[in-house]
């Protein structure tokens, strides 16, 4: 796992970050479902990963079976300007419907639009965490950092998975990571197990929080953990 870099790009970054490492770690209340959003881009290169993530989905509910419950939400954009979300499901057949019925199609990136949208949920019913699957950045990088910098401040931790090396994606996604209190993973197109494991870490995180990623085994719920801010007095 790629650390991130430890000087932030200006001051206001730096305030950003000494707010969001502040917070107190998040654990749902028990008996409480964890929340989590899927986010994914579904622009037109996006069609093989799409298609494996829609079989690796229910890894996530499988995941958190003995901690707690899971509720989903699937949100993505493609096309000109069209975003969907759907309501939080908490079985892998129904998300796994909805994802089969969606064809990727050509269009930009709209990650700063995905944000907001995860603001308002959580500003109406705290979300516990969201994942944002891509592989490109095409937006104003100031403007999205400051969304996710309000989710960090709201307790909302992004976990971006990058697919491939884009460089511009790459530094954008890491940056939304690091304001939002979450972490940034890169995978490899042509690996199902990579994918497979992030989403299962940050199920257990959603449903438990930290606690129980913690007792997660494997390289990949460490690599995330070690990203996290550390908790208010720590």
């Amino acid at each position: 796992m790629t650390n991130l870099p430890d000087k932030p790009g200006s001051a206001a970054v730096a305030a950003f970050l000494n707010k969001v490492a502040a917070m107190p770690a998040a654990v749902p209340a028990r008996g409480t479902v964890g929340r989590l959003i899927f986010a994914m881009d579904a622009t037109a290169s996006r069609q093989p990963s799409w298609d494996r993530a829609c079989h690796l989905q229910a890894e996530m509910f499988l995941a958190v079976r003995d901690i707690g419950g899971l509720a989903v939400s699937l949100a993505y954009y493609r096309g000109f300007q069209e975003f969907a979300a759907t309501p939080f499901l908490t079985n892998a057949e129904d998300l796994a419907r909805r994802m089969a019925g969606v064809t990727c199609l050509g269009g930009q990136t709209q990650i700063g639009r995905t944000l907001k949208h995860a603001l308002a949920e959580t500003q109406r019913q705290r979300v516990n965490a969201m994942i944002l699957v891509g592989d490109a950045f095409e937006e104003d990088v100031d403007l999205v950092c400051h969304v996710a910098g309000q989710l960090g401040l709201r307790g909302l931790p992004v976990f971006c998975f990058q697919e491939g090396d884009n460089p511009i994606a790459r530094n954008a996604l890491r940056q939304v990571a690091k304001l939002s209190g979450g972490a940034w993973a890169p995978f490899d197109s042509s690996s199902a197990t990579a994918l497979r494991d992030l989403l299962r870490a940050v199920a257990v995180f959603a449903a438990g929080g930290r606690p129980a990623l913690a007792r997660l085994p494997g390289t990949v719920a460490r690599g995330i953990a070690g990203q996290l801010p550390a908790p208010r007095g720590a």
